[in-house]
């Protein structure tokens, strides 16, 4: 009998010292209030919270702050860096999520991605995850794909069908074989792309190897090729030699771009992803509408987006994390936000719902929602890195001084890597 009252009181008191610890830890989560401060660069994430969120949390109050995208980076650091005025939540660039996604300063979404990963697209969730733990979560895709206008393609391929002009583009030693082939039929007239820059996305999304392994710089042979890509469109002529976002890289969606003589150039194609339809395309060559047509073109790639995160101090976890989780997530609202947007969102199921019922009078009422679904699935996150933003620039410099024939590759190469070794250290 002694024994089974021992027993007894030893249980219960394993049984009061677990519910004590279940409580301390219920305490240790619960927020500290029902207000979140969120800070983006883009007016995007404030509709989605005004529009939708708020809505269906009335009981949350978001704090909003916006930021232009160049002086964010600036603005978030020192916040996160020391905990004094860092907000809840923040959107993240595609340009600078890694630095951040790697920085140890995020609160660990884990939880949430458990219970959402088998609808979820992998690539924004291999750019949101770190070492194990998720960090950041995209509520799109950005997919990139290859825009050209049918009346050329009419004009100097016999063909404006999709299935026949891919065939054309099909890979990247294809699309230089298509850039002759167009310059020769025009005679002259017809250059493949207006900037040699449209290529970088397509030849960084074939890669293999991300820039820094073991800390050391590695350039992949797709970035080799990039090189030698943008010195042949210079010296053949290929490209309309232009920069990209420049009037004259406009000017060409337009079909009023002129060459240094004032001749008229005709520019095929325009490499972009799919907000490039929405925001480049329809906004700055409305006139141009139902002579354009999309394929995959040569290479799967994306460009842009952003993600969505929380500060690893965050007095008010679990609001911060309803917020991330409906934003990025939700069937509901990112069905309704897909209709009226136009938007390719991450959530499968919603694609799978939606794909079938899309037609754009801008591409001859082609159905591009179906085909960046498809897109999308090709694509590796796995090789960003923190890093890439300032590779990248430097690696930029030393292509144009290569193309423009200022530098021998040689010497390009080797002062990229000698930048690289004395600003980044690899």
């Amino acid at each position: 009998m002694k024994k089974t009252v021992l027993f007894l009181m030893a249980a219960s008191l394993a049984v009061l010292a677990t519910s004590c610890k279940k409580g301390e830890k219920q305490a240790a989560v619960k927020d500290a209030s029902n207000k979140l401060v969120v800070w983006s660069f883009t007016d995007e994430l404030q509709g989605m919270i005004n529009d939708y969120y708020k809505p269906a949390h009335p009981d949350e109050e978001v704090e909003y702050s916006m930021t232009p995208t160049d002086q964010f980076p600036n603005k978030l650091d020192p916040v996160l860096a020391s905990g004094s005025g860092a907000p809840d939540v923040f959107a993240l660039e595609n340009a600078f999520v890694r630095k951040y996604i790697e920085s140890g300063l995020l609160l660990p979404l884990d939880d949430i991605y458990a219970e959402v990963k088998d609808k979820m697209a992998d690539y924004p969730m291999q750019i949101g995850s770190y070492k194990g733990h998720v960090y950041g979560m995209a509520w799109q895709v950005c997919p990139g794909a290859l825009f050209y206008r049918r009346s050329l393609a009419k004009k100097y391929l016999g063909t404006d069908d999709p299935e026949k002009v891919q065939e054309y583009v099909a890979n990247l030693d294809k699309f230089v074989e298509t850039a002759a082939l167009l310059k020769e039929k025009s005679g002259g007239k017809c250059d493949i792309v207006s900037s040699s820059g449209d290529m970088f996305m397509p030849y960084k999304g074939a890669r293999k190897s991300p820039w820094v392994v073991d800390d050391k710089l590695v350039i992949d042979p797709a970035m080799d090729k990039y090189m030698d890509m943008c010195k042949l469109l210079h010296d053949k002529n290929y490209d309309g030699r232009v920069s990209q976002w420049s009037e004259g890289w406009f000017a060409g969606m337009k079909g009023t771009l002129k060459d240094d003589k004032g001749k008229p150039v005709e520019v095929f194609c325009y490499l972009l992803p799919t907000w490039g339809l929405h925001y480049v395309l329809k906004t700055n060559a409305p006139d141009t509408s139902g002579d354009w047509a999309m394929v995959a073109g040569p290479a799967n790639y994306y460009w842009g987006g952003t993600w969505i995160a929380a500060y690893k101090g965050t007095k008010n976890p679990n609001a911060a994390k309803e917020l991330i989780k409906y934003l990025a997530t939700d069937d509901t609202f990112l069905s309704t936000y897909a209709k009226k947007s136009g938007d390719t969102v991450g959530n499968i199921n919603v694609q799978n719902a939606l794909k079938d019922t899309f037609s754009e009078p801008f591409l001859g009422g082609q159905n591009h929602y179906k085909a960046f679904c498809e897109m999308a699935k090709g694509i590796d996150g796995s090789l960003v890195q923190g890093s890439d933003q300032q590779v990248e620039a430097l690696f930029q410099e030393a292509v144009t001084a290569y193309s423009n024939g200022e530098k021998t590759k040689d010497a390009a190469v080797a002062d990229f890597k000698s930048q690289v070794a004395s600003t980044l250290g690899y």
